[in-house]
């Protein structure tokens, strides 16, 4: 299914931010959050000091060694007859810890319907959701960059920030108050649930690309899925023997992956609660002694779009690509302080955030899906693993289909 991929992830570019003459610039320079818009035209990213960096995609080439200029990279934003966007710089006046855009493009319907509703802001275009320290939610139109909503509600930092990928403009948000809350912005951004029974912060939330499941990670060893039609829990997920603080669901929602502290990645059966794999970081050079235990405690976890890969950032100064069959990774690159990572939603690139506020580049694999994974993904976008059981269809099959042949 996969062709052998030897080559180690090349910097493609390193954005640093600039130094704010009155800011201690060592306080609050992490880069917690980066984020691609789903439509791969702009990209995100906390750069620290309370400031989110608003940068057109492809980056110009002065950003891009010769010979990767964009040709792995493709905005489908026409900008004929508008002139190119420019980049912004939103002040958001906290710490920026969760970053979100939108589903892209809107729904004519939501057009029409603010056409009828004047006097609620107009979303009908793409949006960022900015996570602050002090609780709030800025909602900004990227376009323009202007503050669109102000949501309240958290009564500490809100840690990240997930979109409902069908375009209906519900945000689900998860924070230090032990909460994740639920705002329609159709409505205003009315807050429409709090979902509460986690005992620590949480950490990350993910929404199942087919809208129908929210997982949530805290401080604990067990991650909540939660139902996005009744906003119950449907379960509980145990397996990690430290704090959860990372997760990501595949592109067919058919996968779901936890990273923690304890070094491990978990792949699971979101509908069956069944663990399918777990992938250990091990370090590559061992440490002179005991005291860097957590050396290798993991930050982030994110799939590829295509769903074959996964990319981790780790404690140990490496971004790790794993292939979905394999139980070691495939390719290793430097880097130091990273706290986040996330694939540009048409391949070949992962972005990177570290503590000191940069964003970095790397290529990621490109590869030819097999039809069989195609396949596979197709039907999994919209039959659970109890359906795909229940069909008339050889044993082999179906676990091809369930992701049980590695």
């Amino acid at each position: 299914m996969l062709s052998p991929v030897s080559e180690e992830p090349l910097l493609l570019a390193e954005l640093k931010p600039g130094r704010p003459h009155q800011f201690d610039w060592k306080s609050s320079c992490e880069t917690w959050s980066v984020a691609f818009s789903p439509d791969g035209s702009w990209f995100a990213w906390s750069q620290g000091h309370c400031i989110v960096k608003l940068i057109p995609w492809p980056l110009e080439e002065h950003f891009i060694p010769k010979g990767f200029e964009a040709k792995s990279r493709s905005s489908k934003n026409d900008t004929k007859g508008r002139g190119s966007p420019k980049e912004k710089t939103l002040d958001c006046g906290q710490i920026v810890w969760g970053l979100a855009f939108s589903p892209w493009p809107s729904p004519p319907s939501r057009r029409l319907w603010a056409r009828h509703h004047p006097q609620v802001p107009d979303i009908s275009c793409l949006i960022l959701a900015t996570g602050l320290n002090d609780g709030q939610i800025k909602i900004w139109e990227v376009q323009t960059g202007l503050l669109l909503l102000n949501l309240s509600g958290h009564q500490d930092v809100v840690r990240d920030l997930s979109f409902t990928p069908s375009g209906s403009l519900i945000l689900v948000s998860a924070s230090r108050d032990k909460t994740l809350r639920i705002w329609d912005l159709n409505k205003h951004g009315k807050q429409i649930q709090v979902l509460s029974g986690h005992l620590q912060w949480v950490y990350c939330c993910s929404v199942s690309p087919d809208c129908s499941m929210l997982c949530s990670a805290a401080g604990e060893k067990s991650v909540f899925l939660w139902s996005m039609r009744s906003y119950t829990l449907i379960r509980k997920l145990e397996g990690h023997q430290s704090s959860v603080v990372s997760c990501d669901f595949s592109p067919d929602s058919a996968l779901l992956v936890t990273a923690s502290y304890d070094t491990n990645v978990i792949m699971w059966d979101p509908y069956t609660g069944e663990r399918l794999r777990s992938l250990h970081h091990t370090q590559l050079d061992p440490p002179m002694d005991d005291s860097d235990v957590h050396i290798s405690s993991l930050r982030s976890v994110c799939f590829s779009p295509e769903g074959l890969y996964l990319a981790t950032v780790a404690d140990d100064r490496l971004l790790r690509i794993w292939a979905l069959e394999l139980k070691t990774p495939i390719a290793f690159a430097p880097m130091t302080n990273g706290l986040c990572c996330t694939f540009f939603p048409h391949g070949g690139v992962i972005a990177t955030g570290t503590r000191d506020g940069h964003v970095q580049f790397w290529t990621a694999p490109r590869v030819l899906s097999s039809l069989k994974h195609l396949c596979r993904k197709a039907l999994r976008s919209f039959l659970t693993t109890y359906q795909v059981l229940a069909l008339p269809i050889p044993k082999k099959m179906k676990e091809f289909l369930t992701y049980r042949t590695f």
